[in-house]
């Protein structure tokens, strides 16, 4: 079936990545994924929270929001509302358990890095397009903390393996790669699917929206979704070299 911006079921939207798009944190990337752009900043502080002390090993964790009007409709700040919603949370927490995979705590030292992930636009994908760009923007801190030596082993051994995400879905009976927000808001079923550049599942987020799967179709959709990732990993990887 034809997809509405004219991809096949197995493309991925136009990705970029473009490192330093800001100059004050120690990795900054603005992520695209198609009509989704994603700031991602990675912020180094010496220590460890309260309960690491000690251990020699260091911490990272994320925070995500959306702007305001990164949607067709304005929405009101978390922080105006003076709570978090469980949306936010919810994803915070995976794209911090995401990047924690790709780590070795013990040669990062005891070392804290916070990833800022906020919205600027949203078409759908915003998490998973969160946790590719993060990825960058933690390799770039990484070097930078390797640089002024304060890690405890060499940059190549903190970060140890890539990690990036994609959606896929079934939309009109295909399984479909890559979802756009109106493909996303009509999905019969609906994944996200995270994996390490060499082909392990790190998280696996699948529901049945309108429909149910069996376990043929959930073979298809990981395959579909290893693809997108090692095409992500290579996009990764490109843009660190530049």
């Amino acid at each position: 079936m034809t997809r509405a911006d004219g991809r096949n079921a197995d493309e991925l939207r136009p990705v970029t990545l473009t490192r330093g798009w800001t100059r004050n944190p120690e990795g900054s990337v603005l992520v695209s994924f198609g009509d989704t752009r994603v700031l991602c900043t990675a912020s180094v502080t010496e220590g460890v929270p309260r309960w690491r002390k000690g251990s020699g090993e260091g911490w990272v964790t994320a925070e995500y929001a959306m702007l305001p009007r990164s949607t067709n409709t304005r929405g009101d700040r978390e922080s105006v509302k003076g709570r978090i919603g469980g949306r936010t949370q919810e994803i915070s927490r995976l794209i911090g358990r995401s990047l924690r995979a790709c780590l070795d705590f013990k040669a990062l030292g005891e070392n804290s890095i916070v990833l800022d992930c906020d919205v600027l636009q949203a078409d759908g994908g915003t998490r998973t397009a969160a946790i590719t760009g993060a990825y960058v923007a933690l390799a770039d801190a990484i070097a930078w903390m390797g640089g002024r030596r304060i890690l405890a082993a060499s940059p190549g051994k903190v970060l140890h393996r890539s990690v990036s995400a994609i959606s896929v879905g079934v939309i009109d009976g295909e399984p479909r790669l890559d979802l756009p927000y109106e493909e996303d808001v009509r999905a019969d079923v609906d994944m996200n699917v995270v994996c390490t550049g060499t082909g392990e599942f790190v998280e696996v987020q699948g529901t049945g929206e309108h429909d149910v799967f069996d376990r043929a179709l959930l073979d298809k959709l990981l395959d579909l979704a290893s693809a997108g990732c090692v095409q992500l990993a290579e996009a990764q990887r490109k843009a660190l070299a530049s």
